[in-house]
């Protein structure tokens, strides 16, 4: 139940209320309250399971988007490799060099160095890069990030759904247990057979339910 719960929850972009009322029809009834309670408590354990299972990635694509939080505009920093899976998600309240370094640190700390960094023209970057020296690995071009910019497009699906986030601290949480669900699911659809597309769904729900076992 608790792994069904997290799966809807933080895969779907719905509500909390959504989630009670869907379990509501097949049988099960539990408050709202418990569904926000489940994923706070399990979905950073199911999260961390799926984390383990890393490779590394040669090219990454870094980027930043902005999120209210009670009115105030904050940033949620972004890596992803050349697939689109997400390798890093990190909040802070500004966007300058301090920002940008303390989020490469922590993507650097975590993955293995890359061998491309690919990121827009702020010049944040640029400044972060030239202290660990990466400066010569960084690429910048006008569509080349297109990759991380759209990859941001489910997590505003799921910001409109929660009805945006009240502390930088919850939203730390979900953004990093989101992002690991949404790599472990992401069965690239659209761009294989309708056959392949099945196994590969079979595949993720079976290795979900062993994981969060």
């Amino acid at each position: 139940m608790i792994r069904e719960v997290v799966m809807l929850y933080v895969r779907f972009p719905l509500s909390l209320r959504n989630v009670e009322d869907l379990l509501f029809e097949r049988g099960f009834d539990l408050c709202h309250e418990t569904v926000r309670l489940w994923w706070n408590r399990f979905g950073p354990v199911f999260a961390g399971e799926i984390r383990l299972r890393g490779f590394r990635h040669c090219r990454w694509h870094l980027d930043e988007m902005y999120v209210k939080l009670n009115g105030e505009m904050v940033y949620l920093w972004r890596a992803v490799d050349h697939e689109g899976e997400i390798l890093e998600s990190y909040v802070t309240k500004k966007r300058d060099k301090s920002a940008a370094l303390a989020f490469m640190k922590k993507a650097l700390k975590r993955h293995d160095e890359a061998e491309v960094i690919v990121t827009d023209g702020l010049k944040s970057y640029r400044a972060a890069m030239a202290e660990p020296g990466n400066a010569d690995r960084q690429e910048v071009g006008r569509h080349a990030n297109n990759r991380v910019e759209n990859s941001h497009l489910p997590f505003r699906r799921r910001e409109r759904a929660m009805l945006r986030f009240r502390r930088m601290k919850t939203l730390q949480k979900f953004a990093s247990v989101h992002a690991n669900v949404h790599n472990h699911f992401s069965l690239e659809r659209h761009i294989v057979d309708r056959q392949t597309f099945k196994e590969r769904r079979s595949d993720a729900l079976a290795e979900w339910q062993s994981l969060a076992s």
